[in-house]
């Protein structure tokens, strides 16, 4: 049995009764992405039968908090420590002559439209996008590794469209174009959770070779081998490599689709990558993923540790959650264990410092479940005074891709402190509890039915 990428992680995911496959044909043209969207990209799927393909396509992978947690052997108390250590401590990798990533070489003729089934997902997308793509690109100064999820656009025949989108690989680029070099790179497909958590990482902040950082995460070296047309290495359980590179002085249209916060992205000239070579398992599953969900979460996840970090220099602080229903990024929700008047400001503060895609903040006391919609509504109807407790910050910079930001090019910022007085005044402020009974497993006294509720009851 292997041990690393998607054929481990599905194996893993069968045995933990959380992998769905569809034997029913579905269309990548709207209705697979129908299904995964439906499922609010929460439910892994693997759809066997794939119109107009003989190759199956894995979806819905990394949308669920609990499953991800459980497939880097984690929890919710511990994950933040995880991600520090690993960060903190990157491991070797481990470079194999041959893998089963090269059990297929194919560099002539190649036709991506033909060869992949990669779906469309909304009515006014510019084209089919390969959404769960890792791309990766080598340091030439330092020679390290550094990947990050990339949409791309298939335009014809071998050429991809590159939302390059990130500061470092932008950077990386533009250096290779002002010496008229074309730049190596490789997207990688079927790969696992600590893979993709790695790529998370910003490349600018941490400067280390996210390969290491993946093999810090889980617990062994990462098996590479050799690309077959390029200087880079590539994972040897994956399940197909696109292998090519970014010509300078190359731009097309992109564009528009259907993206982050369920929006159209605007049209814009990007880069293109010319596909020189596509490496592939016998008999590969192509990875996807409905937009975008589930790469936001990982991204997420990551935003967490630095708003753990940023708050807890000031307070001392429980748990943060920057929520998915946010875009993970734009909301979260911080809890603190309050120790004086005026940490939750001073929370607030903290909070919208970490970042400037941060846009609204809510921080609560260690008796708020951060990760319930209920709770935190909860609380800001019991806890909020507006006049006093609402930290209003006019013209910020913000992320673009919220639609309100572009407009003017900044955005208001708010903190709410949603927690209560300390003191006598706390009193007030007392949950009212069951004695014995706060959580109760309800199927003992309905053991035919699996029933799912709210708070444990």
């Amino acid at each position: 049995m292997e041990r690393q990428m998607l054929r481990a992680a599905l194996d893993k995911l069968r045995q933990m009764d959380a992998l769905d496959e569809c034997q029913q044909e579905v269309d990548p043209k709207f209705e697979l992405g129908a299904v995964l969207k439906y499922f609010k990209n929460e439910r892994p799927i693997l759809f066997n039968r794939v119109k107009g393909s003989q190759i199956p396509v894995v979806g819905g992978l990394f949308g669920n908090r609990d499953i991800y947690y459980k497939m880097l052997n984690t929890t919710t108390a511990d994950r933040l420590f995880h991600f520090m250590k690993a960060i903190a401590n990157p491991q070797p990798t481990r470079l194999l002559k041959d893998g089963p990533i090269k059990e297929n070489i194919i560099t002539r003729n190649i036709d991506i439209r033909r060869l992949l089934p990669i779906p469309t997902f909304h009515s006014e997308d510019s084209s089919s996008f390969i959404t769960a793509g890792v791309v990766v690109i080598k340091d030439p100064k330092t020679g390290n590794s550094y990947t990050s999820v990339r949409r791309l656009q298939v335009n014809s025949g071998a050429e991809l469209s590159v939302l390059v989108a990130s500061p470092f690989a932008t950077q990386q680029y533009l250096d290779f174009e002002s010496s008229n070099r074309p730049m190596a790179v490789a997207v990688i497909l079927g790969y696992d959770y600590h893979f993709l958590l790695a790529s998370q990482i910003s490349s600018y902040t941490y400067g280390v070779d996210k390969y290491q950082v993946d093999s810090a995460l889980r617990g062994e070296a990462l098996a590479l081998v050799k690309c077959h047309t390029v200087d880079l290495e590539v994972p040897a359980y994956a399940e197909i490599v696109l292998e090519g590179i970014m010509p300078p002085n190359k731009r097309k249209a992109e564009g528009p689709f259907g993206e982050l916060m369920g929006y159209y992205g605007g049209v814009g000239q990007h880069p293109i990558m010319e596909v020189k070579c596509i490496l592939h398992r016998s008999n590969p599953i192509f990875q996807t993923a409905f937009p975008c969900r589930e790469e936001h979460l990982s991204n997420g996840l990551i935003r967490e540790m630095e708003l753990y970090h940023s708050v807890g220099n000031l307070v001392k602080v429980k748990d943060v959650n920057v929520t998915v229903s946010g875009g993970c990024r734009f909301h979260a929700a911080v809890a603190i264990e309050k120790q004086n008047e005026g940490d939750g400001k001073s929370a607030i503060l903290g909070a919208l410092a970490s970042s400037k895609d941060l846009k609204h903040v809510v921080v609560v006391d260690e008796d708020v479940d951060i990760y319930s919609h209920d709770d935190l509504e909860w609380a800001l109807a019991t806890r909020v005074q507006a006049s006093r407790d609402m930290v209003i910050i006019p013209g910020a910079l913000g992320s673009g891709l919220e639609p309100s930001h572009a407009i003017a090019g900044v955005t208001d910022k708010l903190g709410i402190d949603a927690t209560k007085p300390l003191g006598k005044g706390a009193e007030k402020f007392e949950r009212a509890k069951i004695p014995g009974y706060e959580e109760v497993n309800i199927e003992k006294y309905f053991p035919e039915k699996k029933i799912k509720g709210g708070n444990g009851v």
